[in-house]
This record gives structure tokens, C-alpha cells and sequence, in this order.
């Protein structure tokens, strides 16, 4: 019989045993497998607002980008898919979680620029309005952000992030459905045809009317602009030719901004607020961002005790309740939010003190509603707008992205040298601020938000549509972790929006009999039109990953 040599034989045994541990990691992935929710992914996934956009994101995620990469691209994406939301004349607020697991917050929303109107805060809509003109305009941070966390964060090349946008801006896109439906609008349909986006023909035809189904969406002059930014990074905006295009087409329509605005612009780079809910412990962006009402929402109804049975009889009755008062004092808060670098310091962190969420427990009946001042109400305009992109990479960073040029189309100020739609960022300090002082960032309710539990789920999670952001982003977080929905049925929920006048406005789809019990206990029903609501999401739990992109924008989420 043969003799094998024994180098032969350990060869032979080697190999036995690495086919051996590949067929047991290959079986144990395919259980693993089976365990995933259908539709999730296994190892990255993006959401935002659009198909498009979110394949866009994954599309960096695949070539090895991270997922400040994947955020970007989409980003840059949605400000021509639904340029009414955001784009690069506006500013973003990330929240980014490392792979280390350590969460930053860059905020790079709009700054009043050093001159400005004296008499601004006396000029606010006292009603909900469109195109609101170039004295609103703040200094653009979008891409002095990208820049900061890309540097930071990013292993594709900045040029690659920009190369699909601009190709969609160049050779044009069929009129997304949304973007469409919203142009027709008999509200939004005739500011859109009296301003310079529909006389330069951008979301006109050629006889002056807003485009419709079937029309082409086109923004070469943006295109040129994106390109030029992708070859000589943001500082062609800041301090270069296009920054001075843009200045002198701002100048032209009325607005202050100077080129010293936009070269002195800078990102503001914080530690994440950190609030625990039980077992898990949730990121959110410091004032003047909006996580802090968030967070004291959701402190708040956790004194509740919910669970899937508060959605059944007079329990589902209780925990709406519950809710509407726990919003209205949020309401009563809004003016705490502010620019603590401008506010002596104040940072409104009360709001997650938990004597302070003890206090306000202790205010809240269970049969009964009261008037505006016991919430400190002020009466308010409230806003819509925004866009949020929510994206989980292979090696765990996160991001939760918040963009906008404020109210759609910003205040319809077009730059035709440069093809970017302007900002009105300056509104936001209507209503909510005493004084306006230069270099300051307007109070916000965006809130990026990142959610870790104890069992290692990370929940990515933001929304937009304006003043709606706080109800709709809290209501999806309490659907999902307290009253056990789905991810996906815990965002298609129909909300409840408290307006800031105190009136409780149902989202289509409500419970009738639920809102007619609330009704019965005061609560005086509104008649809130603009359900532009959404909330994009992504979480991994036992290695699956589940994305929803909310269908109200017609959003669908992406991944592999």
C-alpha cells in the first residue's frame, strides 16, 4: 500500500477542515438569512426620499464608500429630484455615529449674514406663504458641511460623489410624481408661475406654466456649477468664482449676503446629546436644533408606561391624550430652542432634566385639556419643507441627515448664473426669537436622530415637512420600540399634528373614533391642509438590516 508523505497528509487535513468551517459558515448564513424580515438587506442600506436617490447612495456603499459617502451622494441627488426640499443653497445638520461607536453632530444650517434688514422681524408671514423674497436669505453652509465630514469620514473621492447628480441635472429627469403633484397645487401653482424659477424656466414650459406628467426637469446651469465644485471642492462656492456668481445674483434680487459671509462660514462641530429611554439610549443634535423637544416628548409618554395593549379601547384614547399634552408643553418650549453662542449660554437642556419631565408629568390629567398659557403657548406660524436621508455602511458608521433650504423652493430666489434655489432660512426666526444677530443659526425642528438599545439595535432615524418633523419623527419612534410596529407600519401611521395656535390636526386615515373621543375631552380640532410629513429610517438588529423610505414621498429605500 502507498505510503503518503506526512507534509501530504497535514495538506490534505488543512484543507478538510477550512472546506469544513467555510460549509458551516455558509450554513449558518443562510439561516440567518431566513431569520431577516423580507425586503431587508444584510450588510448597508440607505433611505431617502426617493428611489433614485437612495440607489444613488448604495450605489457609493457598493464601490466602498462609507455612509457619510452614501449620505452625500444622496443629498446631492434630492436637490434635483425634489428641489423644493433642499439643495446647495442651503444647510444640514448630521449626526454621525463611528464605527467605534462615538456620536458627533455637524451642524451646518444657515447663518444670518452681517448685514440684514433691522426691521426683519417685523416683516413676518403672519400666515403660512410662498416665495417670502431675498431678505430672508441666510449664508449656505451644505457644502462647507459635506466638505467637513467628508474630510473626516470619507474614503471615496469628493469628485465621485457628484458625478451621478450631475449627469441626472444635465441630461434631465421625467417630473418625479411628488414634485408634480406639488407644482399643481391651486396654492402652489400660481407663486410658482409668478416667480423666477418659472420665467427662467425652470419649473416652467416655455408658455409660463408649472411643468406636469410626462415633462422633463432639467438644471444644466447646475450642473455646470456641481462639476465645477467636484474638481476644486467647496471653496469654489466659498471663495471662489462661483461664490461671487451667486453674490451678485443674491445682490441683484434684494438680498445682503457678502462674499466675507461666505468665507467666513464654519461648521459647528459637537458632542451628541445622549438621552436615555429605558433600555436604550438615543443621539440627538444639540439646540439650536429641535432633538431636544424630541427627546422631552418621548421622555415624557415613557412616564406612560406604553405598550402594544395602549393601542387597544379607552387605553389607544389615554395614550393620544397623553401625547397631545405632552406636545403642547413642547409647544410652550419652542422658544428655548435658540443659538446658545448667542443666548448667553442657555441651552434649553432642562427639557431632558428628569425633574423637569417629573414636573410636567404631574401637570398632565387624564380627563381634561386647558388653554394656550398653561403650555406657554405663543401663537406661531407653522412651516413645511426639508428633506432626511438615514444610512447604515458595513462597518457600522451611521448617519442621520437632515437637509433643507427651509419652506419649498426656499423663498424662490433662483440664481441664474450659478442654477442654485436660494434659502429662507432667516423665518425660521419669526415667532420663536426677540432679536436677530449676525452669525447666528436659526432655531430648527430638525432632528437627526440615532437610537441605541442595550441588545446592540442601532436605529437611524429623521424626518421632514417642517413644523410636523418633531410629531412625526417622536409617533414613529413610539410606534415602533413601545407599541410594537414594524419599522415600516410604525412610519405609514397617520399622525397627530398640534399645531402651534393648540389645535389638534388628524392626519387622513386617523381613527374616527379615537379623534371624536379626543374631541369629547376638549380638544379642539384644526384644519391643517399640508400632511408633507415624512420620515425615513433605517436599523439593524441580530444582523439584519431594515430600511423604510416613507411612502407619502413616494420614497423607496435601498441596500444589499
Amino acid at each position: 500500500m502507498a505510503k503518503y508523505k506526512p507534509w501530504l497528509v497535514s495538506c490534505f487535513i488543512l484543507v478538510s477542515l477550512i472546506c469544513a468551517v467555510a460549509l458551516i459558515c455558509l450554513c449558518i448564513g443562510s439561516i440567518a438569512d431566513r431569520r431577516c424580515p423580507s425586503g431587508s438587506f444584510r450588510r448597508a442600506a440607505v433611505a431617502a426620499d426617493s428611489k433614485s436617490c437612495s440607489e444613488i447612495g448604495r450605489s457609493m456603499l457598493q464601490q466602498g464608500g462609507s455612509a457619510v459617502d452614501g449620505a452625500i451622494a444622496a443629498l446631492l441627488c434630492t436637490s434635483v429630484v425634489n428641489p423644493q426640499s433642499m439643495g446647495i443653497g442651503g444647510g444640514s445638520i448630521f449626526t454621525i455615529r463611528n464605527k467605534a461607536g462615538n456620536v458627533k453632530v455637524y451642524n451646518f444650517r444657515e447663518t444670518v449674514p452681517q448685514s440684514f434688514n433691522a426691521n426683519l422681524l417685523k416683516e413676518c408671514p403672519t400666515t403660512l406663504s410662498l416665495c417670502t423674497g431675498s431678505q430672508w436669505i441666510g449664508v449656505p453652509g451644505e457644502l462647507r458641511g459635506y466638505e467637513a465630514v467628508h474630510k473626516q469620514y470619507g474614503r471615496l473621492p469628493w469628485a465621485k460623489l457628484f458625478e451621478p447628480t450631475i449627469e441626472l441635472a444635465r441630461k434631465g429627469i421625467p417630473l418625479p410624481a411628488f414634485l408634480g403633484s406639488l407644482l399643481n397645487n391651486p396654492i402652489v401653482k400660481p407663486s410658482m408661475e409668478k416667480s423666477s424659477l418659472c420665467s427662467l424656466q425652470i419649473v416652467c414650459n416655455k408658455n409660463k406654466t408649472v411643468l406636469s406628467t410626462g415633462d422633463i426637469l432639467k438644471f444644466p446651469k447646475l450642473a455646470e456649477t456641481m462639476e465645477t465644485i467636484a474638481k476644486q471642492g467647496a471653496d469654489a462656492f466659498y471663495t471662489g468664482k462661483i461664490g461671487h456668481d451667486l453674490i451678485q445674483d443674491i445682490q441683484a434680487a434684494g438680498g445682503t449676503l457678502t462674499m466675507q459671509d461666505l468665507k467666513s462660514f464654519k461648521v459647528l462641530e459637537q458632542d451628541a446629546w445622549t438621552v436615555p429611554l429605558g433600555n436604550t439610549q438615543m443621539h440627538i443634535a444639540p439646540p439650536p436644533a429641535g432633538g431636544a423637544l424630541l427627546a422631552f416628548i418621548l421622555k415624557l409618554m415613557k412616564e406612560f408606561s406604553l405598550t402594544p395593549n395602549s393601542l387597544h379601547g379607552d387605553q389607544k384614547i389615554q395614550m393620544y391624550h397623553h401625547y397631545i399634552e405632552a406636545v403642547r408643553f413642547a409647544n410652550g418650549q419652542k422658544r428655548n430652542i435658540n443659538d446658545p453662542d448667542f443666548n448667553n449660554g442657555k441651552s434649553a437642556d432642562h427639557l431632558i432634566d428628569p425633574s423637569f419631565i417629573k414636573h410636567i408629568r404631574g401637570m398632565i390629567s387624564s380627563n381634561r385639556t386647558h388653554n394656550n398659557s398653561y403650555y406657554n403657548i405663543s401663537p406661531s406660524s407653522d412651516h413645511v419643507g426639508t428633506t432626511h436621508v438615514s444610512v447604515l455602511d458595513e462597518d457600522g458608521q451611521a448617519v442621520s441627515a437632515t437637509s433643507t433650504i427651509n419652506q419649498l423652493f426656499g423663498g424662490c430666489v433662483y440664481s441664474p448664473k450659478t442654477g442654485i434655489i436660494l434659502n429662507n432660512e432667516l423665518s425660521d426666526f419669526c415667532e420663536r426669537a426677540d432679536t436677530v444677530r449676525a452669525g447666528e443659526r436659526p432655531p430648527s425642528s430638525m432632528t437627526p436622530v440615532i437610537l441605541e438599545s442595550k441588545s446592540g439595535r442601532i436605529l437611524v432615524i429623521g424626518g421632514s415637512g417642517g413644523s410636523l418633523i418633531t410629531t412625526a419623527v417622536a409617533l414613529s419612534i413610539i410606534n415602533h420600540l413601545w407599541l410594537g410596529m414594524n419599522l415600516e407600519d410604525a412610519i405609514a401611521a397617520p399622525i397627530i399634528f398640534v399645531d402651534s395656535h393648540n389645535r389638534v390636526n388628524f392626519e387622513r386615515g386617523f381613527n374616527k373614533s379615537v379623534s371624536n373621543n379626543l374631541e369629547a375631552l376638549g380638544h379642539r380640532p384644526g384644519n391643517w391642509p399640508y400632511f408633507l410629513n415624512v420620515v425615513n429610517a433605517v436599523e439593524k438588529e441580530k444582523g439584519c438590516i431594515v430600511a423604510v423610505s416613507d411612502k407619502r414621498k413616494t420614497g423607496v429605500s435601498s441596500g444589499y
